[in-house]
């Protein structure tokens, strides 16, 4: 099933090289282009202010040309960019996942398509599961008559 194979680590392995290897690919022949990304997992530094910060839709376009592809480069599984922002133009290292880029666009047309989960949505899944796990067994045991399917000590 899909949502087995989106959420399995070395399937995130394969996505990460994958992202990884199209960025280089892109740099080393001058090619513009887009990320799309989950800016849940994008971090600012120095942090932008509120103001431009609310901006930002869970899904984020960057687009790198110019000094921000310049600027660009990889370190560890991290794409980091310097872009300015707003109509101030305020200069700020982006950080990104590369786990978190969802799509790399170039000229308007996804070249890369990441339907990887990151390992933080793996844990709240499973907390998701643990709680469901725990409202089963309320509604189970709020019925008398199912007391008898409890181990006794």
């Amino acid at each position: 099933m899909l949502f087995d194979i989106i959420k399995n680590p070395s399937f995130a392995k394969l996505m990460e090289t994958h992202v990884r290897d199209m960025l280089i690919y892109l740099f080393e022949n001058d090619q513009n282009f887009g990320i799309l990304c989950k800016i849940e997992h994008v971090s600012f530094d120095p942090q932008l202010p509120q103001h431009l910060s609310d901006e930002f839709r869970a899904m984020t376009l960057f687009f790198l040309a110019g000094y921000t592809f310049e600027s660009a480069r990889i370190d560890n599984d991290i794409l980091i960019f310097e872009a300015g922002f707003g109509q101030e133009n305020i200069g700020s290292f982006v950080s990104v996942p590369l786990l978190s880029i969802v799509q790399i666009i170039i000229d308007d047309t996804p070249a890369f398509v990441n339907l990887a989960i990151p390992k933080e949505q793996h844990k709240i899944e499973k907390i998701e599961k643990n709680e469901g796990v725990q409202n089963s067994m309320s509604a189970l045991l709020a019925n008398p008559e199912n007391q008898k399917f409890l181990k006794k000590k």
